[in-house]
């Protein structure tokens, strides 16, 4: 069982930036994918980043070149958010997968006003 813990959220002005990170902890053993995904209101879920244990990443289209994923060594995943826009307001969601394990954080809530 895996446990994931996000922090970092807030209210930002457009332009500015946020930095999420995602504490996970549990049965954490050997190769998985982390990342975060986001839903605002209407909307459906839509991937935000991936990165695997090997530091390969995926982006979404919409936060390429404004968004970069990271994770440490001690399973924590960080996303550092520039040039934010008000269409970048959602809940974002830390995720953890593995060919045995998924989980899902809580959600943090991300409003960028105009």
């Amino acid at each position: 069982q895996v446990q994931l813990v996000e922090s970092g959220g807030g209210l930002v002005q457009a332009g500015g930036s946020l930095r999420l990170a995602c504490a996970a902890s549990g049965s954490i053993f050997g190769i998985n994918t982390m990342g975060w995904y986001r839903q605002a209101p209407g909307k459906q879920r839509e991937l935000v980043a991936t990165i695997t244990t090997g530091g390969s990443t995926d982006y979404g289209y919409s936060v390429k070149g404004r968004f970069t994923i990271s994770r440490n060594a001690t399973n924590t995943v960080y996303l550092q958010m520039n040039s934010l826009k008000p269409e970048d307001t959602a809940v974002y969601y830390c995720n953890y997968d593995s060919d045995y394990r998924r989980a899902w954080g809580q959600g943090t809530q991300v409003t960028v006003s105009s």
